[in-house]
């Protein structure tokens, strides 16, 4: 039997602290690597959102997204060809913010490798003066950070009996060495462990740059303006405060299965929509309203088709991200599958596609 509810649309604290206010909301689950982060972990939770905010000034700069977006995608195909996650591309990012630095003490290049791991991952590096230094060189450089992140995650595992991506992260920045010995003293989670302080962080400062590049939307809500823009801020009037106006965002009904095996073989990865409303006028943080022209099934129920979606929608890249409420588990993008909408194509009745993140390869029913 089918039983009705209603889903209410949190705060974006309030969902990373994992406060429910309603039996079918759900909190938002992130991942590294495929690697569930323990978000539902007061202090975990509340130590990533600190790092998020302290990563806004950096990831919104034009410079460097711009340096990033144009080598995410080489980067993401040397990832793809040694056979590792996509969520590496972000590790440069907080390295070096793709820029060609020499650290103080030698580390050097987009990764920052250091003189002898360079040369033992078969990089020509010719004297002190760094001359020739193929730590600068993009692609052999790239090839020789993937040699060293696929080494460690087999290293733990052999040494450790440990397979897990975010500790070979943490073993990036740290050693392989020191990171094995802290297993050993500590256990395995990475999260619980006591390591220097500039580990103790990297990981959760790789994650945030992660959400930041793919989220962004969700990050806008409890500031009220758009963080991204380079332009001068104002408050939208659409977002009146941390907390959810749940008037302006309206309240949706949804029906809860009691089946959750008819929820996974229901709905395909993506479901089809039209724009709604005319938006000659857009401005940061006013709302978008979507028509869906399917069922919607999401984590405790679905949406009816022709229900009307709506969210707050957000400039950022010279594209349109709206937040629908659902967190990372339903996603607007275009008709090509692409994250968010053209602002050109931002008008009534524009086709777009719902990704519905909840049935990928990492999301687990519970």
């Amino acid at each position: 039997m089918l039983v009705r509810k209603t889903i209410l649309l949190f705060s974006m604290v309030a969902l990373f602290l994992g406060v429910q206010k309603n039996t079918a909301a759900q909190q938002h689950e992130i991942y590294f690597c495929g690697e569930k982060i323990p978000v539902s972990n007061d202090f975990v939770a509340k130590k990533l959102m600190d790092i998020i905010r302290r990563q806004i000034p950096n990831v919104n700069l034009p410079s460097l997204r711009n340096r990033a977006l144009t080598y995410f995608p080489y980067v993401a195909g040397y990832l793809r060809l040694m056979g590792l996650p996509e969520d590496f591309k972000y590790l440069p990012v907080v390295e070096s913010g793709f820029n060609l630095l020499v650290s103080s003490v030698g580390a050097r290049g987009f990764w920052q490798i250091m003189p002898a791991t360079g040369k033992e991952k078969g990089l020509a590096i010719n004297g002190a003066t760094g001359a020739n230094d193929e730590r600068d060189d993009f692609q052999k450089s790239t090839l020789a950070a993937c040699k060293l992140i696929k080494e460690y995650y087999a290293t733990l595992l052999r040494l450790n009996k440990v397979a897990s991506w975010v500790l070979t992260a943490a073993a990036y920045n740290f050693g392989i060495g020191n990171v094995s010995n802290a297993i050993k003293r500590q256990g395995a989670n990475y999260f619980a462990m006591n390591l220097n302080p500039e580990t103790a962080i990297y990981v959760y400062k790789i994650i945030a740059v992660k959400e930041l590049f793919e989220y962004p939307e969700l990050y806008m809500k409890g500031f009220g303006y758009n963080v991204f823009s380079t332009a001068p801020q104002k408050k939208s009037p659409n977002i009146q405060n941390d907390n959810v106006d749940e008037k302006a965002f309206e309240k949706m009904e949804v029906q809860v299965l009691e089946k959750k095996e008819e929820i996974k073989n229901a709905e395909p990865k993506y479901v089809t929509a039209n724009i709604t409303g005319k938006y000659k006028n857009f401005r940061d943080g006013d709302f978008v309203s979507i028509t869906l022209k399917e069922n919607l099934f999401v984590k405790g129920g679905f949406a009816k088709k022709e229900t009307v979606l709506k969210g707050p929608g957000w400039i950022i890249d010279n594209r349109v991200y709206v937040d629908l409420g659902y967190g990372h588990d339903v996603t607007l993008c275009d008709a090509g599958s692409i994250k968010g909408i053209s602002f050109a194509r931002l008008v009534k009745g524009e086709p777009v596609l719902l990704k519905n993140d909840i049935f990928d390869e990492h999301a687990q029913w519970k």
